[in-house]
């Protein structure tokens, strides 16, 4: 089993598949990360100037069968493949509908840039390669399928983030 994270204002106990945005990273899904950092990341941007608490929803997935049972894409790297991925997600042509689980690095502040070049054209696909391996890849896994979180993750617990693990400084 591994242990994942969403970043939320929100308890999430039962995630659905398609509650989320059209034309993200890896399509429309539940995501979760095994980085912890990551996900109270994402809680926080979420909550800020909302006056929302920002949350962390843990879970367990079981990820061989994920890897055994469905359909699976992992991207080791920000590689061509990654790239061309993420601009066809974000153009709308759903390269993610074949798949219940995808795998890979977010197209964060530190490599949106890149990938918004490349898509207006004013970047070559190798002038954005050389760019994104200056970057290690975080970590987000997509979950497309609801018999896939139905079956494969199970929530553990949400804990309320305190302002000390937003890197604030309490009053």
């Amino acid at each position: 089993m591994l242990k994942v994270y969403h970043g939320a204002t929100c308890i999430v106990r039962r995630p659905l598949c398609n509650a989320g945005r059209p034309n993200l990273d890896f399509g429309r899904g539940f995501y979760v990360t095994d980085l912890r950092e990551q996900a109270v990341s994402w809680a926080e941007r979420q909550s800020a100037g909302r006056g929302l608490e920002s949350l962390l929803n843990v879970y367990e997935l079981d990820i061989d069968r994920v890897r055994v049972t469905y359909r699976c894409l992992r991207f080791e790297a920000y590689d061509e493949a990654w790239l061309n991925f993420i601009a066809n997600s974000r153009k709308g042509l759903q390269p993610w509908q074949d798949y219940d689980f995808i795998e890979g690095g977010v197209a964060d502040d530190r490599v949106v840039d890149t990938v918004n070049l490349y898509l207006l054209g004013m970047m070559t696909a190798d002038v954005a390669l050389e760019r994104l391996a200056q970057h290690l890849p975080n970590n987000q896994m997509c979950l497309l399928s609801q018999p896939l979180i139905g079956e494969c993750l199970r929530y553990i617990d949400t804990e309320l983030l305190t302002d000390m693990e937003h890197g604030k400084e309490g009053v």
